[in-house]
Parts: C-alpha cells; structure tokens; sequence
C-alpha cells in the first residue's frame, strides 16, 4: 500500500481507489455479466430502430460493430488498465472506436447505468435461481420415489430426543416433501419478482423518447416491465425475497440432515448408508462414520449465512439506487447458490442410497414402548374405558416393562392384566394375542389412516398430490425456458436483420 499512496493524486482514479474498487468490479462484470451486457446492448438497440429513435443506418452500423466486438473481444481475457471507470464504459469506448463517435455514442439514447446495472443483475440472477430450481426438483423426485418404496417402512418417530411413535420412513420423508414443496413456491414467488424488466427507466423516471419497454422486457426473455421506474432503480426486493427464499430452503433442509445423522449413530441405528457413502476412521478401523451428513449440515449452514449476508447488506439502505444492492453483493450471493447446489446434489444422492434397518427399528419401538398410545386408544375403543384412565394404565405398562428391560411385545401382558383389573375391577376382555396386536407397530400405523397419517391410503393419497405438484413445477419451469428460448432466437433474428440494413 505504501508504493500507491505515493501514486498520482491529480486524476481520477486514484491508484487505491482503483485497486481497490474500480479493478475487483471491473473483475466481477467480465467474468458474471459480460453476456448479460451484450444481450442488453442488442435488445436495446432493436427497439430503438424498431420505434424510429433510431434510423436503419445508424442502427446497422451499431449493430455491425457490436457483432464485431461479440467475435472479438473474449471477456475472459480482458484486465482492468485504468483508463476507463468501468466495464461498462469499455465497452462503450469500443463500440465508438468501431462505430464512430457519433453513431456509437447513439447507442445509450434513453438509458442509464441505473437500469443497465439492476437489468443486467437480474439477467445474471435468473438463471442461477432456475439452476436452483432445477436441483431442488430432482432433490423432491427422489424424496417422493423413497417416500413411495418406503411407505410401508416402520421407524421411530422421535420427540424432544426421545423415542415417541412408530411411523413409516415414507411418512417421514413426505413431511420433507411438504416443506420442500414450499421451499419452491417461495423461490419461484421471488423469481417471479426478478422476472420484471427495470431497462427502460433509465436514470429514476423513464425518458423523454417514445421508448418501448415491453419489447425490450421480450427480446431479453423477462416475463414484462416492472412497471413504476422508481421501483426499477430502488426496490431492490428481487434481491431480497430471493436470498430470503434461498436461506429458508437451506435452513429448512438442515432440520432432517440432523436427524439422519442422529439415526445413522450407533446407538440408534435405523438409518444405514452403504460404504460408498462411509469414511473410516485412520485409527479406528472398526468405525463407520457417515460423513455425508456432517458435510452437508455445514454446508448448508454455509449457504444459509450466505444467503443472509446478502439480505444484512441491504438493511438500513436508502430507498433509491445505490452501490450496496448492486455488482459486489450480487457476486457474494451467487457463492450460497454455488454452495447450494452441492447440497441439494449431496442430499438427494445420500437419501436414494439410504435404507432403513428393519431390525433395529423393531428393537427400539419394542423396547421405548413407542406403541402405548395405542393401547390406550384401543381400551377407550374396546374397553369402553374413559381416556384418561386407559392412559393410566398404559403408563403402567409401559414403566413396568422399561423398569424390568423387558420387551412391550413379549413381556408387557402381565403387567397390563394386572393393572387393567386393579384400575378397572375386572380382568380384560383382551387375552395375550390381542394384547400383542394393541402394541404392534403395523397395527399402530395401520389404523392412522386420518387425513395426512401415515396409514396406506392416506399416505397413498399425500403421495399422488404431491407428485401433481412437482409435474406443475416441471410444466411452469418448461413454459419458462420456452418463453427465453424464443426470445433468445427472435433478438438473435432481429439483429442480424438490422445489421443488414
């Protein structure tokens, strides 16, 4: 730092303003936004021939030289020299130099920076949240396909770390579905937000020339204008509602990777990886450690600070345009994209191999007596016993059984007769057999068939729905893709067309 506060002071840039600001931003347009430029320099173009401001030769010769540069000029290899303020203006002293000054300077007619800038931000933004979207949708095919094999599949349910009810690994997973399908809703609301062109509002307040922005917000592939130009330069709440959405996926998803990594534990082990998915210890050779679950919970607790970063820089900015919501901070958010898509890859691969230990599960729901609610149910149903006094004498049976580290199943009839005759001043009219099924965990899962329960045909009917839901988000996400195709293919025309004169 020393050799640049000895720099020239007497024009702009100064050498640590340069470095420090002028180059990194320089960087970040090349490398995130070059194209996203070059196609707003096209659209733009088109419709200023197209509405007269500019005639068939002016537009031909702007058209020929931005052509040129596209083949000629590899943003990859640009470095930032200085002599221009940013990558924007390079690119304008190059279609000048090409073009001439007077028909080049043409170009930027009824523009500013301002709508350039928050355009182009949100031209690099959308196809990351598609990218997203994309992998989040593989990520809930493969939950409803594990959910389907799996609806039958008994598990411990757990409550506040402690063993609870029995349920199905389908059910299971399909409570993941339900939040994941939200998680998407919510990106899309936001992408529907980012979706709204801001070119065309120029500085703060339109243009005095008869611009049309609707064809411009069709060449660039945008859903329409965001109408009130204010709103295109200073509501930055595309940025927002999308990293808020972003962080809530994340965040969400990180719930369960904590319970699978509590499942895959020794102790508990309902949830088995095959070794493809298995570090071994360096110098414990007999340990199994499932670190796709450790990875993926710092990785997405990385996406999730990542994500708020961005919404933190925000707070507290001034209603208006401002460096804080532009380049920089877009560029510090495409890292918890980036992230994100390791984790919804990772998750989604770890979940299609996972399988559940049907003997492990067995041992734990007989030994917690996760089946007792049930038998409390059962003598208020058959008994005709009034709940609370049914509960009672399950919490017997089942204290009597922990107490002896006895199995519900095997063990737990004599304490239940007794109990049952000493509350009820009779014996029961269930004999052993039916006292095993009270307690059975598929009898259990069997008769929940409520409306979201883990029963067949309620689990069965949760399942159909949530399958209509992802073929809704793979037709909205076709349209969507159709809809850029065509106008990619129609700017692509349009300007070779005037190009040609």
């Amino acid at each position: 730092m020393g050799a640049l506060q000895s720099g020239d002071r007497s024009s702009f840039p100064d050498p640590v303003y340069r470095e420090t600001v002028l180059e990194p931003l320089f960087d970040g347009a090349r490398r995130h936004h070059a194209d996203a430029l070059r196609r707003i320099d096209r659209a733009h173009l088109v419709m200023l021939v197209e509405t007269g401001i500019l005639d068939a030769a002016q537009g031909a010769a702007i058209a020929r030289a931005l052509l040129a540069m596209e083949r000629e000029i590899d943003p990859a290899g640009l470095g930032y020299g200085g002599d221009v303020e940013d990558y924007f203006f390079f690119m304008e002293r190059e279609l000048k130099r090409r073009a001439g000054a007077d028909i080049g300077g043409r170009l930027h007619t009824a523009r500013s920076r301002n709508d350039i800038d928050h355009t182009f931000l949100k031209l690099g933004l959308l196809p990351r949240i598609d990218a997203l979207l994309a992998d989040a949708r593989d990520l809930l095919a493969v939950l409803i396909e594990v959910a389907t094999r799996d609806r039958d599949t008994l598990i411990v349910a757990y409550t506040h770390g402690q063993p609870a009810q029995p349920t199905t690994y389908g059910h299971y997973l399909a409570a993941m579905i339900e939040v994941l399908i939200r998680d998407i809703e919510r990106i899309e609301a936001a992408r529907a937000i980012v979706d709204l062109c801001p070119l065309g509002a120029a500085a703060i307040t339109t243009s005095g020339f008869l611009i049309d922005r609707h064809r411009t917000a069709e060449l660039l592939g945008f859903a329409a204008p965001l109408q009130n130009s204010y709103s295109c330069i200073a509501a930055v709440d595309y940025l927002t509602a999308t990293y808020d959405a972003v962080a809530l996926l994340f965040l969400h998803l990180g719930r369960p990777i904590q319970d699978f990594l509590f499942w895959s534990s020794f102790e508990v082990g309902q949830l088995y990886l095959p070794n493809a998915f298995v570090q071994i210890s360096s110098i414990m050779p007999q340990k199994r450690n499932p670190v796709p679950f450790e990875h993926l919970r710092h990785l997405a607790g990385q996406t999730v600070g990542r994500a708020r970063a961005v919404v933190d820089v925000v707070h507290n900015t001034p209603f208006t345009d401002m460096t804080d919501s532009e380049a920089e901070t877009h560029e510090m958010g495409y890292q918890a994209f980036a992230v994100g898509h390791r984790v919804l890859a990772l998750l989604a691969a770890t979940i299609a191999a996972g399988r559940i230990d049907p003997e492990r599960v067995a041992v734990n729901l007989d030994r917690s007596c996760a089946t007792i609610t049930e038998l409390a149910d059962r003598l208020v149903r058959e008994e005709g016993l009034p709940f609370r006094l049914a509960h009672e004498i399950a919490a017997e049976v089942a204290r009597a059984v922990v107490a002896a580290g006895g199995s519900l199943t095997e063990h737990g009839y004599p304490a239940f007769a007794e109990a049952f005759e000493r509350h009820v001043g009779r014996p029961p009219a269930a004999g052993r057999d039916t006292f095993r099924d009270m307690v059975s965990a598929e009898a259990f899962v069997a008769v929940r068939e409520r409306f979201g329960g883990p029963g067949p045909a309620a689990l069965g009917a949760a399942l159909a729905g949530y399958r209509a839901a992802l073929d809704a988000f793979v037709e909205r996400s076709g349209a969507i893709a159709a809809r850029q195709a065509a106008a990619h293919a129609t700017l692509e025309r349009r300007m070779h067309e005037i190009a040609q004169g």
